[in-house]
């Protein structure tokens, strides 16, 4: 009877197995599938490739650039304003005249009881002076295209900033992830070593557990890191126009000595490079012409015209000779509206005043730029400072780990100090990396606020 029931068992238990390592089998090859499906949307980009990237696909330039256009086109637009105007109509009419008879004293006037009537017109109208308000019309809207076309300066300048501070915060969190990778592997060797001390009763279990707890607070600085680096490797594959599940990889950044020039020179770079100083040169002349233009309203006005009309007044549309009348007429026209005098001058102040307000504008916003390139300045050298005092504390945390390692080995320091010992070099190595990160950005800062950062 137990040997009856347990055949069976033995059975229905080789089954499992068998269904078991059936589905492992079917989960590992899914897992390479997926794996390899992941791995070709890994993609390896460098930051000029990532700047090329994303100001080719930026919805925000392609706003600008139609701005441009919407402005080149405005000043086409005024320049037609000064070709000559033409008209040309022609029309039938009919009448029916019930009382057709006009007396006029002795003599009588009659008229048909209807008439029809064939009328075209065709004129051409040309100023010859206007003020010189045409002029400035076309002076205004020309000025106005280059401010657009420095708008699209500007707003190339900022989405090429804000791809290289992307960039240099996955880099960041990559580089983080390295370290938190290689610390991990370290800690384990650590763990292992523990572990065979332990054993041979060298050590406390304690000591082992001291380290499995260090390796677990940076198996969750990974998590935090991992996390970061999704979240910006969505907000980067936007910014560039590249499908969402693209993987973004980013090689080792070698940053080329750069050397700090004088704050005066990053000044003086802004005052000429800077596109909003630029544009408010430009307004200010625009509200020049608007100065002038309101002053043109006072002067006189002059044109030219020049009329045909073609009048028949026969049944019948096709002309023949002796029922139709062409008269011809050219004209001068002078005229003035010399109540401008007292009404236009309070106009002319206001103008004025709209001239004034640009120039300080423009005052505000040099002492807004020199207050930004100097913060950008000293924040670019506190980076590289920073990077020089970093890479010091590395050779010193290093040198601590040597030491309290093999103390430990010789059982002479605590698993506490070793443990301390590598938690220090691990940060160390991580500030480092952040900080050749930060000067890397700061560097590009500093180059925004000079308005150079794509020349």
């Amino acid at each position: 009877m137990t040997t009856q029931n347990k055949k069976p068992h033995h059975l229905t238990l080789l089954r499992a197995v068998h269904h078991i390592c059936l589905y492992a089998f079917t989960f590992v090859i899914a897992g390479v599938l997926f794996a390899e499906s992941a791995n070709a949307q890994d993609r390896t980009i460098t930051l000029d490739e990532a700047i090329k990237l994303g100001l080719d696909n930026s919805k925000t330039l392609k706003l600008s650039q139609s701005k441009v256009e919407q402005a080149v086109s405005e000043y086409n637009q005024a320049k037609d304003e000064a070709l000559p105007t033409g008209k040309v109509s022609y029309g039938y009419n009919h009448a029916e005249i019930p009382a057709n008879k006009l007396a006029l004293g002795s003599e009588s006037f009659n008229l048909p009881n209807r008439a029809d009537a064939y009328l075209g017109i065709l004129t051409l109208n040309q100023t010859i002076f206007g003020g010189n308000k045409l002029k400035y019309a076309r002076q205004s809207t020309d000025l106005l295209t280059q401010v657009a076309r420095l708008d699209v300066t500007n707003d190339k300048d900022q989405i090429t900033y804000d791809i290289i501070s992307s960039y240099y915060s996955l880099y960041k969190v990559l580089q983080s992830k390295k370290v938190v990778a290689q610390n991990l592997t370290t800690i384990d060797a650590q763990i292992k070593q523990a572990q065979r001390f332990f054993d041979q009763g060298l050590v406390t279990k304690n000591d082992v557990l001291r380290f499995q707890l260090q390796r677990s607070n940076i198996e969750l600085n990974g998590i935090d890191l991992e996390t970061n680096r999704r979240i910006i490797n969505y907000n980067l594959n936007v910014l560039l126009g590249l499908p969402e599940g693209t993987q973004l990889n980013i090689a080792q950044i070698t940053e080329a000595d750069r050397q700090v020039a004088p704050l005066a020179n990053y000044l003086d770079t802004a005052m000429i490079s800077r596109p909003e100083l630029q544009q408010f040169d430009l307004r200010t002349k625009v509200a020049e012409t608007n100065v002038k233009t309101i002053k043109a309203n006072t002067l006189p006005t002059l044109g030219a015209s020049a009329a045909a009309y073609y009048v028949d007044v026969s049944s019948n549309p096709i002309p023949k000779s002796g029922q139709f009348i062409t008269p011809l007429s050219v004209g001068l026209t002078l005229s003035w509206n010399f109540g401008s005098l007292w009404t236009n001058k309070n106009k002319v102040t206001e103008a004025k005043i709209q001239r004034e307000q640009t120039v300080i504008n423009k005052s505000i916003s040099v002492d807004r730029i020199k207050d930004e390139v100097n913060q950008n300045y000293q924040n670019y050298t506190m980076a590289l400072d920073k990077i020089k005092l970093l890479q010091t504390s590395i050779e010193q945390a290093g040198e601590n780990n040597k030491i309290l390692e093999s103390k430990y080995k010789s059982n002479i320091a605590s698993a506490t100090d070793r443990a301390d010992a590598e938690t220090l070099l691990y940060q160390a190595q991580i500030n480092l990396e952040l900080a050749k990160a930060d000067a890397g950005l700061a560097y590009y800062t500093l180059l925004k606020s000079t308005g150079k950062i794509n020349k």
